[in-house]
């Protein structure tokens, strides 16, 4: 898989989270429901200061690595958290070195398809925050998602 590498600065996101692990069997239902949810119970809609009108899912708090439990944050970057709704959560994304990876197609199949080689990849991961930008205008079969990838 082609990437670039680049140099990201501190975002400030705010959404909802989940806990889980990757061979949780359940994982795929937990974070789907977590999207559902967001955009389903009106958070995305709620979310003020937006920077831009992509939704973002933000793997972060790392026990460990692949196989170790994480957070999943459904959520929209911001430009101040103040005024938010109470329900959300408020996460750093850090500044540093990412691999940019730019994944196309349909929404689930597409991002699925993309972990699932990112797990067999010889990349120098970070393990401190990874997410999934998804790009505003597209529709589900359809879309453009840029993977950002923490790497050292």
């Amino acid at each position: 898989m082609n990437y670039e590498v680049v140099e990201l600065t501190e975002k400030t996101v705010v959404g909802i989270t989940v806990r889980t692990r990757n061979n949780d069997e359940n994982m795929p239902l937990i974070i789907g429901g977590l999207w559902q949810r967001f955009f389903a119970d009106g958070i995305y809609q709620s979310i003020l200061h937006k920077q831009n009108d992509c939704s973002i899912g933000l793997y972060s708090d790392y026990e460990s690595d692949v196989d170790g439990l994480y957070d999943v944050t459904v959520c929209c970057e911001v430009s101040k958290f103040e005024g938010q709704p109470a329900e959300v959560a408020v996460k750093t994304i850090p500044p540093g070195k990412y691999a940019k990876f730019v994944v196309r197609g349909h929404m689930q199949r597409a991002v699925g398809e993309f972990w699932t080689k990112l797990w067999s990849m010889d990349l120098d991961r970070r393990y401190s925050s990874d997410f999934e930008e998804y790009q505003s205008g597209g529709d589900a079969d359809n879309c453009e998602i840029h993977v950002y990838i923490a790497i050292n």
